[in-house]
């Protein structure tokens, strides 16, 4: 019967397709948008009481297949909506006019809805397809960097691959790992929990390895939302309490079929690098060095300064290290179009990165996206399918060479003979260019697909059914050939090995609702109830072999002598859910939303399984009261908007309220051994995060100038955490609920405006702003847990306990630190009470965007003011083998020198070597590391027809992370590590559309 049903249920759909293509009798619709005098581009002309449609071009021109008895509905920001009625008109030329309220017009996706702005009682944050394509990225998390208010994004390293860490509205959770937001992917979650094994990658990518978000293709996305107060997340229950981001892929419109093909090529570089000493200012170091520590002949070990190494001989290790160009290619070809019931969109993209390391390495990425959309005759079915496919394929080294580019000294030998082979000159150094020999590769393919149905048996009342289906496999291999040991080891291929880590994740998403509008007294009503049943299976297993008879098969681990199970993982993940929202408008003006969702996890024991969730948000659009219509002519939109509620958390991990056990690795009377890993605890629940949000938005002189302004308050409580266990027990903690509470308050400001608005020039300036607050509030018996060195009541998350640096003793010229127990000793336990913050204090962008004809330029500047982990941090002691910045130079030496560096030493020194190692865990160690940052340009000219003949065509150059401003002292104020830092990208490109 199930089979039956189905083979029904297709043939149904094959007629109605077979009905609406045969007997349609669509006509072409064609005409020019325009305001009077200048064409409008990206206007939308749609079919009314239909979700059929098009845009038009950059001259203004559509085209649409339609029926008489249509009527065209045309829309664009800033102007009033037209409907025309179509009868037998084949040619419909259209002019608009401003509008005072089309910033209200403005349609934003909310999840499970779609809300007009001036309907929006949320808080929602949007960027489309326009600025995502202005930008040479791979993941799409680079195009909202400075974009939005209140999310903080961080691009971790330049490697390709590579992650970034987001913030929404700031971190809730103790545990770092528990503030990921929810991702949502065309209506279907997208699991970015990290697959991969950071013994294998956490060489060469840094934070939890490669980035999930690396398999969505940015190419393929219409737009991005990003919901951050509990009105616009509690729909989500849990899985929003660190916001949502919902990402829509691109869909086909009906008219005529469009070909489409994008292409650019890139280059990338280091941006920015440190001034390091060369070779006669290192020897000075050195040879300074070893007089303090009171040698008078230099020993047999070191190389650099006894003559082993050539003393007039420099390197800069910086320049051949990480010098290197990237060089980046990326093609994409999509085709799209359809008839009035239906349409679609076929597109697949090819994209490759190298690095800028030595040697042969790149990334990869084939994607396939296709979105297929149907309606019937009547308007009453509708079926849709969206799905994507990305293959990528991540070739690197396994260990990233800055800090040896950093730190190898200028008169190291020559990394090669003259044959080829590496030059390990007698033994006397690490060649770095062995690492390349060992090599990280990670495979991933990724598929992700939704089908939506939808019937609508009567006037507003509809019913909907997603079906979504995820898929991703990673394989990731570390192979170490025998080949990066100096030779004089004597070692063959017998100690090359392989470390292996095979996973994959699958998810399926089902989600039924129902949903039902109609005018009610004096507003419009709108209801919408749903369930979500959500199962996700993982799977993981790590090999390690070693012992291989020839490095050709080391990629294969079936030809290592030994292989060894390092771990396997194998959980199921069941989440279930009931959600609903009401929504009342009053008179256009007055607009009420409450959300609720019950939320299941299989997270949680039994009892504490189940939570309840839900959010209440106001809006009143006072500009629409006749007192301001009358009194306040140049205000053209206003609206107050609050909101307040609850949302949740249960990142947690799989079974961690039961009793586990794991292989230990030892065996008795030939079996495997077992030993426990957590212990049971079925009284754990959910974190909770109560949200609390204020808003003002306004519009003046026709919408010229838009300002809007809101306040957030959240609270994170019933804290996850490990709480610590006497090691009587044999576990060092337990997961609990601890009542630990975490604020996070703010403000956030977002102001734009056409300061230039004329036929031939257009000039729109956008600026956000974000003042964030983090501050821990209660902790119970903090001082006397092991969280007493992480944490501190009243101060952010984000914070380092350190010894507080009071200056150099003028006799000795070694540093000195605040004794706070006054106990006269130095203790890491009682003295480092120094707080030093590196959560941001603000942080924004300024957006430019101009048109001259067919001229345009968009720049955007990524700005960002925060405390930082400088040179120091990662400083080496001053005086061994190791090459230091610039700002090194000239350390103390007798008391009357002004200096502010210690004498150098070896390491023979003891007081000057602890102090040193004191001073890298001092506020010493930390400095400003605000920046301002091009963080994007873009410079586009459309050839004009008579150039371009039948193709309509664009050529432009893009750049990304252009020019840093900042003092900071160190590599890369943003990513603050001895990591590769995010790289300087030109590129220059064409668009064709056939």
């Amino acid at each position: 019967m199930f089979r039956q049903g189905n083979i029904f249920v297709y043939s149904l759909l094959f007629f109605n397709f077979y009905y609406s293509v045969l007997f349609a009798q669509d006509q072409e619709v064609s005409g020019q948008i325009t305001d009077g005098q200048v064409p409008i581009s990206g206007a939308t002309i749609r079919i009314k009481h239909q979700a059929r449609g098009t845009v038009s071009n950059f001259d203004g021109y559509y085209k649409l297949y339609t029926l008489p008895t249509d009527t065209l509905e045309v829309s664009f920001i800033g102007y009033k909506a037209v409907e025309v009625a179509i009868g037998g008109l084949t040619t419909i030329d259209v002019v608009l006019k401003e509008n005072a309220m089309a910033l209200g017009e403005v349609t934003i996706n909310a999840g499970y809805y779609t809300v007009k702005n001036k309907e929006r009682t949320g808080s929602i944050s949007q960027i489309k397809a326009e600025a995502i394509e202005k930008q040479p990225i791979s993941n799409p998390l680079a195009a909202m960097q400075g974009r939005m208010s209140g999310v903080y994004i961080t691009q971790t390293t330049g490697v390709p691959g590579g992650g970034f860490d987001i913030q929404i509205r700031g971190r809730n959770s103790l545990r770092s790992e528990a503030n990921t937001p929810l991702y949502i992917v065309d209506g279907v979650p997208f699991g970015t929990e990290n697959l991969g094994s950071t013994s294998i990658s956490a060489g060469i990518l840094t934070g939890y390895g490669i980035s999930p978000l690396n398999s969505l293709n940015p190419s393929d996305i219409e737009r991005i939302e990003v919901l951050k107060d509990a009105d616009a997340t509690a729909i989500y229950g849990s899985r929003g309490a660190n916001g949502v981001v919902l990402i829509t892929t691109k869909r086909g419109q009906s008219g005529k079929t469009h070909f489409n093909i994008k292409s650019y090529s890139g280059v990338g570089e280091v941006g920015r690098k440190l001034e390091l000493m060369n070779t006669e200012q290192y020897l000075d170091m050195r040879e300074q060095a070893f007089m303090n520590d009171g040698l008078t002949e230099f020993p047999f070990y070191a190389y650099d300064v006894n003559g082993t190494w050539d003393r007039h001989r420099y390197t800069d290790w910086q320049d051949v290290l990480i010098g290197g160009t990237a060089y980046s290619n990326n093609l994409q070809a999509t085709i799209s179009g359809g008839v009035a019931s239906t349409q679609f969109l076929l597109s697949g993209t090819r994209y490759k990165e190298t690095t800028v390391f030595p040697g042969d390495f790149s990334f990869r990425k084939n994607s396939v996206h296709a979105s297929l959309q149907h309606q019937s005759l009547d308007d009453r079915f509708d079926v849709s399918f969206t799905g994507s496919y990305v293959s990528d394929k991540n070739n690197l080294l396994a260990t990233d060479l800055t800090r040896q580019a950093y730190t190898l000294a200028p008169n190291a030998p020559e990394p090669y003979h003259s044959d080829g082979t590496l030059n390990w000159e007698n033994s006397t150094w690490n060649n770095p260019y062995r690492l390349l020999e060992e090599t990280y590769l990670a495979t991933t393919n990724n598929l992700i697909s939704n089908i939506m149905l939808r019937y609508r048996p009567i006037k507003g009342l509809d019913f909907k059914l997603g079906i979504g289906y995820t898929s991703t496999q990673l394989q990731e291999t570390k192979a170490s050939p025998h080949t990066v040991y100096d030779p004089s080891y004597g070692l063959g291929s017998e100690a090359s090995s392989l470390m292996v880590n095979d996973a994959k994740l699958h998810s399926l998403n089902v989600e039924p609702q129902v949903s039902y509008k109609r005018a009610l007294f004096r507003g419009d009503l709108d209801i919408i109830l749903g369930a979500t049943f959500q199962s996700k299976e993982r799977k993981q297993l790590g090999l390690y072999g070693w012992g291989f008879s020839n490095n050709s098969l080391i990629h294969n681990i079936a030809a290592a002598s030994n292989v060894a199970i390092t771990g396997t993982n194998n959980t199921d993940y069941k989440y279930s859910a009931v959600f609903g929202r009401l929504n009342y408008a009053i008179s256009d003006r007055y607009f009420i939303n409450l959300t609720g969702r019950r939320d299941g996890s299989s997270r949680f024991g039994p009892g504490k399984q189940f939570a309840n969730f839900g959010a209440i948000g106001a809006a009143w659009l006072f500009s629409e009261s006749n007192f301001i219509k009358n009194t306040a002519k140049w205000l053209s939109f206003g609206k107050l908007r609050g909101s307040l509620g609850t949302t949740g958390n249960d990142q947690i991990g799989d079974y961690q309220f039961l009793n586990t056990y794991s292989l230990s690795g030892l065996s008795y009377e030939g079996n495997n051994g077992l030993e426990p890993t957590h212990l049971y605890n079925p009284n754990f629940s959910w974190e909770t995060n109560k949200k609390i949000e204020g808003a003002i938005e306004l519009g003046f002189f026709k919408e010229r100038l838009y300002l809007s302004t809101a306040y957030y308050h959240n609270r994170s409580s019933n804290q996850l955490v490990g709480v610590p266990l006497p090691r009587t027990t044999g576990f060092s903690s337990i997961i609990a609920n601890l009542d630990a509470v975490v604020q996070n308050t703010g403000w956030e400001f977002e102001l734009e405006g056409k300061l230039i608005n004329r036929e031939a020039v257009c000039w729109t300036v956008s600026v956000n702003l974000t003042v964030p607050k983090n501050k821990l509030i209660s902790f119970p018996n903090l001082e006397g847990s092991t969280y007493s060195n992480m944490f501190v009541i009243g101060s952010p998350l984000d914070i380092r306990k350190v010894y507080h640096y009071i200056g150099m003793n003028p006799e000795t010229g070694v540093y000195e630190f605040e004794d706070f127990d006054n106990d006269g000793q130095l203790t890491s336990s009682n003295d480092r009470q120094k707080i030093v913050s590196t959560a941001p204090t603000f942080y924004g962008g300024f957006q430019n965007h101009l048109t001259y004809k067919n001229l345009q330029l968009d720049f955007l500047f990524q700005f960002t003011k925060q405390q930082g982990k400088n040179n120091h941090y990662f400083g080496v002691l001053p005086g061994v083998a190791s090459n230091l910045p610039v700002d090194f130079i000239d350390a103390w030496e007798a008391p009357s020198d002004s200096s502010s560096l210690q004498p150098y030493t070896t390491g023979l020194n003891a007081n000057i070597t602890s102090a040193y190692n004191k001073f890298t865990s001092s506020d010493a160690a930390f400095s400003d590391a605000s920046f301002v940052r091009l963080k994007t340009l873009s410079l586009s000219y459309r050839l004009p027809k008579l150039w371009s003949l039948f193709v309509n065509s664009r050529v432009y150059i893009q750049g990304q992370n252009l020019l840093t401003f900042t003092k900071f002292n160190g590599p890369d104020p943003e990513n603050q590590s001895v990591m590769l830092p995010p790289l300087r990208i030109l590129s220059l490109g064409v668009d064709l559309n056939f």
